[in-house]
């Protein structure tokens, strides 16, 4: 499941990202040693060991033994020991309390133990500047210029504001509405451009039994929320709301998100929040595919999660960017992405940059797109097909992306923005909590991370 998100992504981011489950693997595969062309006698060379923590999500664990058995073929002498699990928190955690660090960690931001958010905010990061710098092994292009524009200029990456990266962004995923496009065509509608649109749908929808919307848990409305700042005010606005600017909650464009989001709550199917957890967000994404609701925000990787789940006959996957405030407005879908890092006491850091910089390589890239994880490569669109086709091309058709987050603070006890904003939005659907309440705690929150920003 994608990190329990915010991508939504983001599902993910998300994610947001893949469904939890109490599966561990461990793989380590060995280096072998070189040839003696002359003699034809074994030449051994020094073995380096590069440990990699990944967490396992919807693209499962095999993409990362097959990255790591090339990146070990292409450096005769590194054996890449490789621990992949959906709980990779609970997994490293131990040890690393003990002092044994993975060099390399595969896990977003978004996540419910916020283990990479605790590594930030400690400092406990190793500066991967450089890393941009690097020729991408076996190539001739950097690794900045192979990166799509703007992925490393966030405050996700760059989370000091201090010019430097920390942590690398990897598989990508663009977020919005997903839909069944099938009902659409079935039903003679129109996917909505504006949100004045989509309130027509939705009384259109109520008329035939349908909700207008569905989301799988709360977290996933960090996508939402983060795409419709943007809409709705800019990317000063975004800036503003994300650095918790003093006022910014009652500002106009504000207001607007609050009151949108508000009708939007009126508008949704009311099952969902009662199984709007990681055990059961499978059932509120099922909602889409019996067609018991139109619209959900998600990310790229609810296709693999749904692979096999039953579905209304003629259904396909539709997706769409959020509606514009205002005819001719702007549309936005946020950008989701993963991130990778070196914790700060990687005892083999260099190493550790140079796998990363393997990891943008025309070879690791085309590995990780067989299973749908796609890099924020340029041109990678171009190379898919089917579905991925359409959900990376929305950038393509007019959408503009929106990337970055809440921006890191100091811990402050008992204040956390992502439960204010996000994890409210269950209370405002079953009405346990009013709007005013709402952007009341979200005030709080922002007030109180204001003095604590990084």
């Amino acid at each position: 499941m994608k990190k329990i998100l915010s991508l939504a992504i983001t599902a993910a981011l998300t994610l947001s990202l893949a469904a939890c489950g109490n599966s561990s693997e461990s793989v380590s595969n060995s280096a072998k040693n070189s040839s003696d062309t002359g003699n034809n006698s074994a030449k051994t060379t020094e073995t380096r060991t590069l440990k990699l923590a990944a967490l396992e999500t919807a693209y499962g664990a095999d993409v990362w033994k097959e990255v790591t058995a090339a990146f070990e073929k292409a450096n005769p002498g590194v054996k890449v020991e490789t621990t992949i699990d959906k709980n990779i928190e609970d997994v490293i955690g131990p040890g690393m309390k003990s002092g044994d660090f993975p060099d390399v960690i595969h896990l977003a931001t978004g996540q419910p133990k916020g283990l990479t958010e605790t590594f930030v905010k400690d400092n406990n990061l190793t500066d991967l500047t450089d890393v941009l710098s690097m020729t991408v092994p076996g190539e001739s292009v950097t690794v900045k210029d192979k990166l799509i524009p703007g992925f490393v200029d966030t405050t996700i990456t760059n989370p000091y504001n201090d010019g430097k990266t920390y942590l690398m962004p990897m598989f990508y995923s663009p977020t919005g509405l997903f839909y069944n496009a099938g009902l659409f065509e079935q039903k003679g509608w129109e996917v909505p451009t504006t949100w004045d649109e989509m309130w027509a749908l939705g009384d259109k929808a109520k008329a035939e039994g349908l909700a207008l919307f569905a989301y799988p848990t709360s977290g996933y409305f960090d996508s939402f929320f983060y795409a419709l700042l943007n809409e709705v005010g800019g990317a000063e606005f975004f800036t503003n709301a994300t650095h918790y600017a003093e006022g910014v909650w009652q500002s106009a464009p504000a207001t607007q998100v609050f009151d949108l989001i508000s009708k939007l709550a009126t508008y949704t199917e009311k099952t969902v929040p009662a199984n709007a957890n990681k055990d059961n967000f499978a059932k509120n994404q099922q909602l889409i595919l019996d067609n018991k609701a139109l619209f959900m925000p998600n990310g790229t990787w609810v296709v693999g999660e749904m692979s096999k789940a039953p579905r209304a006959e003629g259904f396909k996957w539709g997706f769409t960017a959020l509606p514009a405030v205002q005819e001719g407005g702007d549309r936005y879908s946020y950008t989701f992405f993963e991130q990778i890092w070196v914790p700060a006491k990687a005892e083999n850091a260099d190493l550790a940059k140079q796998f990363i910089a393997y990891l943008y390589s025309d070879e690791a890239a085309a590995i990780f797109a067989k299973v749908g994880a796609i890099q924020p490569i340029k041109d990678m669109s171009s190379k898919l097909d089917g579905d991925n086709k359409l959900f990376y091309s929305i950038y393509d058709n007019g959408a503009k992306a929106a990337m970055g987050a809440f921006a890191t603070t100091d811990p402050v006890e008992g204040v956390s923005i992502s439960d204010s904003v996000f994890a409210s939005i269950d209370s405002l659907i079953t009405g346990a909590k009013t709007q005013q309440e709402w952007v009341e705690g979200i005030t709080k929150a922002s007030d109180a991370l204001r003095a604590a920003l990084k």
